[in-house]
């Protein structure tokens, strides 16, 4: 999706910025001054799904909020979806606009590539932040067969147009939205079925569950020694809170805190009870006492 196509009224259409980064050409929200919090959206989303939290942040950080590869408005030069070559290709494009966040802050999937980029920068963050975190395969047959229908839907070029046109409309979007265990106002619909009647951004979006594995980051994650917290909603439709759990337990420094309600999209939802949680977490993780 173009630059130039963005709706007027696109959360955030002000603080976005076109950054040419090999092989990507990314399109960045950036906003506010202070320790800059990198903020990475899950599959299927883009840098909007942070609307509401960003105004709660700005206050004290530096915002910084790129759309993924292929989705929302990062046109992809390369078909580099999988967890690896994303946290290079941001890797590389942090070092380039010398960000080196502070936090690093990840929604579903995004939470696994904040980790992933915890590992790799040559100067770590001092906190990871996820909510519902995509921390765990899909299970049972669904373990081998859902990305093996991504991988065959990613590489027929008839199917992201026809899986656009199909379900980039409002009722279906609707039903999309309800099935994470999630409810967002009429503003946050239009903008999922923007994205959703896109083709482009659904070939990203595809191609990132056909190429996305965890099995290295799950290994990895006992050593991962950056203080970690994983906030989770017990009406997640989507991710289990048990994965946050789980994973949390087997980090050195891992945090979990469970939402008694609310779905896969929580911040966007509920933002003040998301940042209630995570503000001063990160607080005391930036500014320790004493």
């Amino acid at each position: 999706m173009d630059l130039d196509r963005m709706p007027l009224d696109w959360p955030g259409r002000e603080s976005m910025r076109r950054i040419d980064c090999p092989p990507h050409q990314w399109c960045v929200l950036d906003k506010g001054t202070g320790p800059t919090v990198l903020l990475l959206h899950g599959a299927g989303g883009a840098s909007h799904s942070w609307r509401n939290l960003v105004p709660l942040m700005v206050p004290h950080y530096r915002i910084v909020a790129p759309d993924l590869p292929g989705q929302g408005f990062t046109r992809a030069g390369q078909r580099r979806f999988s967890l690896d070559a994303m946290a290079e290709d941001m890797a590389r494009l942090s070092a380039a606009e010398e960000w080196w966040p502070a936090v690093i802050i990840g929604h579903s999937a995004g939470a696994a590539l904040a980790l992933r980029l915890a590992e790799i920068l040559p100067t770590p963050p001092r906190a990871v932040v996820g909510i519902n975190a995509a921390l765990g395969n899909f299970e049972g047959t669904a373990g081998w067969l859902f990305p093996l229908i991504a991988k065959i839907l990613a590489l027929n070029p008839f199917i992201p147009p026809i899986a656009a046109r199909l379900f980039g409309v409002e009722d279906r979007v609707r039903k999309l939205i309800g099935a994470t265990g999630s409810e967002l106002d009429e503003a946050g619909l239009r903008q999922y079925v923007t994205l959703i009647g896109d083709h482009v951004h659904v070939d990203g979006t595809l191609s990132m569950m056909a190429q996305w594995r965890l099995d290295k980051l799950q290994r990895h994650l006992p050593a991962i020694d950056v203080p970690t917290l994983l906030i989770a909603a017990a009406g997640d439709g989507t991710v289990p809170a048990r994965i946050s759990r789980e994973a949390a337990g087997r980090m050195p420094f891992g945090r979990y805190v469970e939402i008694p309600r609310l779905g896969h999209l929580a911040h966007e939802e509920d933002a003040a009870a998301v940042a209630a949680i995570l503000l001063p977490w990160i607080a005391e993780r930036l500014h320790p006492p004493g």
